[in-house]
C-alpha cells in the first residue's frame, strides 16, 4: 500500500469515526464550563487528539510484538470505556443535581478527569492498530497523526457548541453533560456486543 489519495481519505474518515465519542465528551465539557477560555479548550482538544494518535500506534505496536496478549485484552475494551464514562458522567450528574442554584455554575473538568475521558474515548482506537498492522511504521504514524488532527478540529467544534449551549442552560448543563457521558459509555458497551 502506498501513501496515495485513498490512504489520506481513509485516514480522515477513520479520524471522523473515531472522534465522535470525543466530540460528544467535548460537548459535555463545554456544557459544564460555558466560560471556558480558549487556552483550556485547546488543552482539552489536544488531550483527546493526543490519545487518538497514541492508541492506534500502541495497537500497531502490540500487533508487532505481543499480539496474542493484546487480542485477549481487546475483549475488555468496552468494559473499560463503560466503567470510566459511567464514573465521570455519574460524578458530573451527581454534582449537577446537588448543586445549589445560587452557585456560580457547574463544575469544570479537571486534569485527572480529562485523562480518564481521553482514555475512555480513545480506547477503541487501539483496534485501529490491527487494521493498519500491515502498514510500515511511517504510514501508521502518518495515519495516526491525521486521526489526531481531525479529532482536534472536531473536539474544538464540540467545545464551542457546548459552551454556547451551556450559557443558555445555566445550572442544568452539568446534569446534561453527565447524561451524555453515561449514554456514550453505554453506547460503546452495547455496540461491542450488538454489532
Amino acid at each position: 500500500m502506498s501513501m496515495d489519495l485513498i490512504f489520506f481519505v481513509n485516514a480522515v474518515l477513520f479520524g471522523v469515526g473515531l472522534a465522535m465519542d470525543a466530540f460528544s465528551v467535548s460537548l459535555a465539557n463545554g456544557l459544564a464550563e460555558p466560560e471556558m477560555h480558549v487556552k483550556k479548550s485547546i488543552r482539552i482538544a489536544g488531550t483527546f487528539a493526543g490519545f487518538q494518535i497514541a492508541m492506534p500506534l500502541i495497537g500497531w505496536l502490540c500487533v508487532h510484538t505481543i499480539a496474542n496478549t493484546f487480542s485477549s485484552f481487546e475483549k475488555m475494551i468496552p468494559w473499560i470505556a463503560l466503567i470510566l464514562l459511567l464514573y465521570i458522567g455519574g460524578k458530573m450528574l451527581y454534582e449537577g443535581l446537588r448543586q445549589d442554584p445560587s452557585e456560580e455554575g457547574p463544575s469544570a473538568v479537571r486534569g485527572s478527569q480529562l485523562i480518564l475521558q481521553g482514555i475512555a474515548t480513545s480506547i477503541d482506537a487501539l483496534s485501529v492498530g490491527f487494521t493498519i498492522a500491515e502498514d510500515p511504521w511511517y504510514m501508521a504514524l502518518t495515519e495516526s497523526v491525521i486521526i489526531g488532527v481531525v479529532t482536534f478540529g472536531i473536539c474544538m467544534a464540540g467545545l464551542k457548541i457546548g459552551r454556547k449551549l451551556g450559557m443558555k442552560l445555566s445550572g442544568k448543563a452539568s446534569v446534561l453533560g453527565g447524561v451524555i457521558l453515561i449514554a456514550i459509555g453505554l453506547e460503546i458497551f452495547l455496540k461491542s456486543f450488538l454489532g
